[in-house]
């Protein structure tokens, strides 16, 4: 079996048990709880419940029974929240299982230590003498804006009781801010405890997290920017067909690839945001079309570097590798994305794992660097060769992708310096703009390609030619000589005798070099 095949094999596995992993994963921004259970954190039993950017409701009293989403109300309602216990440990009555939620600002008033010990979110004996708080449940004090906040509710077990019931409740939000649910208990005890049901979030726009509502009119915008790009694209695609050449026939893939998928992330983010329920197909597709066109693209760069169509019109024994590149760099992304954005719903930034992240990175890396050393062989082959019009054009190629990768550099330090920084993602409504800058740079950048190669009447004089091409340049409809040289003659003895070269007034070259010699 040839080894491009055993490979595509290898990773058709790999995405087939990465589809059938993301298909368990929990959907939808009604955050639902099926059997989480709680973790030891410090002297606490934790279980995160969700957290999200909430904007303040737009009425004093919030009308939950309307069917609109985009009402303007704010809400974090609980719904049949259950804690189970199994039978082995129901034969007591149990502290508090308690909800906590609290705006990001106010994390200081949770927790405490006694004379200026460790950290403890539950109360400890020190501090109930202390009367800070009552043991067994968790320590809070009233925030310094809202003095209503945080949020602590909770309920109990009887004894051989196996469920508890937290009372439905619904938050009004009136404050903006990044808003964090934790389900917490104090009592060691309690163990193998599990928390089952849902909460709903709702921002004034509808069910779509406060991080993620201005991606979608983001993706609407970058929808309606390809489809520009497209109608100039194909419009030059319809008219000049006969003089369209292999590359351009790819840059119309990688813009077809593009405008699928904003199209699906607008669709994603459409459906999230008016049920509430995130839609696991769509949010496949979408990631599946923006992984294609992103390996799609990179293939077409490399191509383009290494002088497909141009110089050369196959890349020969490099078809394999090249291809094995894309494959890898597709599945190593395809990975990464699903895990990332499938199942998302929380407002926190992303946090895949190291391991999935590196592989990416390290490919991107190689990929950059084979792209430079091959735009530099195709140079220097156009300038030995005195193809003007291909090496003006591939130096304004070269000048794009420097200027592409010393801005992407720029901004990934910007991007580890931000994250850095908000590490309670206290800057989350500007969060949006670190996933929307890298769409808007390889649109920018596409659009630069579709310019230098956009189909037209003269498009075949950038493409391979076996003819004289490489001898002569076409520019602006003129021919150019570019070797001037004396041509010998192929047969000597069939050569006329030069005639002498009449000049205006008649005379022949021996009359002048009789005057000359006079």
């Amino acid at each position: 079996m040839p080894f491009p095949v055993r490979m595509f094999r290898v990773y058709e596995s790999i995405l087939f048990c990465v589809w059938l992993f993301v298909s368990l994963i929990v959907e939808g921004s009604v955050h639902e709880y099926r059997g989480e259970r709680f973790v030891g954190k410090g002297n606490a039993f934790v279980v995160h419940g969700g957290s999200e950017g909430i904007y303040s409701s737009a009425s004093e009293n919030p009308n939950e029974k309307s069917v609109l989403p985009a009402n303007g109300d704010s809400y974090i309602r609980f719904e049949k929240i259950t804690f189970r216990r199994t039978q082995e440990f129901s034969n007591f009555s149990s502290g508090l299982v308690q909800a906590l939620v609290f705006e990001v600002e106010d994390r200081e008033s949770v927790g405490g230590s006694a004379y200026g010990g460790q950290r403890a979110v539950c109360c400890t004996a020190d501090l109930a003498k202390l009367g800070v708080c009552s043991g067994g449940e968790i320590i809070h004090r009233p925030s310094t804006k809202n003095p209503s906040w945080p949020q602590v509710f909770g309920v109990a077990f009887n004894a051989d009781e196996l469920v508890a019931t937290l009372p439905s409740k619904s938050i009004h939000i009136t404050r903006t801010g990044m808003y964090n649910l934790y389900f917490m208990h104090c009592d060691p005890n309690l163990k193998e405890v599990v928390v089952e049901g849902n909460t709903i979030w709702k921002n004034p726009s509808g069910y779509l997290p406060g991080r993620m509502a201005p991606l979608m009119k983001f993706y609407g915008f970058m929808s309606l920017a390809f489809v520009i790009l497209g109608l100039f694209w194909f419009s030059q695609y319809a008219r000049f067909w006969k003089e369209v050449f292999p590359l351009q026939n790819c840059i119309t893939l990688v813009i077809t690839l593009g405008m699928f998928e904003m199209a699906f992330w607008y669709f994603d983010y459409a459906e999230f945001n008016e049920t509430g329920i995130r839609p696991t197909g769509i949010t496949v597709w979408a990631v599946t079309f923006g992984t294609i066109k992103r390996s799609v693209a990179r293939l077409v760069i490399l191509m383009v570097s290494m002088g497909y169509g141009v110089v050369r019109p196959t890349l020969g024994g490099l078809t394999s590798k090249v291809l094995l590149v894309g494959m890898t760099f597709f599945v190593a992304s395809e990975v990464l994305e699903l895990v990332e954005n499938v199942g998302a719903v929380s407002d926190l930034s992303g946090k895949a794992k190291l391991f999935l992240v590196l592989p990416v990175a390290l490919l991107d890396a190689f990929i950059i660097i084979w792209i430079f050393k091959s735009l530099s062989a195709t140079l220097s082959k156009l300038q030995a060769r005195r193809m003007m019009v291909k090496l003006d054009i591939y130096r304004k190629f070269t000048n794009a992708l420097v200027v592409a990768v010393i801005v992407s550099v720029g901004w990934i330090c910007y991007e580890l310096y931000f994250k850095s920084k908000d590490v309670y993602n206290e800057q989350w409504q500007n969060a949006w703009v670190i996933p929307a800058f890298w769409q808007v740079l390889s649109f920018s950048l596409l659009c630069v390609i579709c310019a230098l190669w956009a189909p037209s009447q003269n498009s075949m004089r950038y493409a391979y030619s076996d003819d004289a091409s490489d001898e002569f340049d076409r520019d602006d409809g003129t021919l150019t000589l570019i070797k001037p040289s004396a041509i010998p003659s192929k047969d000597v003895r069939s050569s006329p005798e030069p005639k002498p070269v009449q000049t205006s007034n008649g005379a022949s070259n021996d009359d002048l070099e009789e005057d000359k010699t006079e």
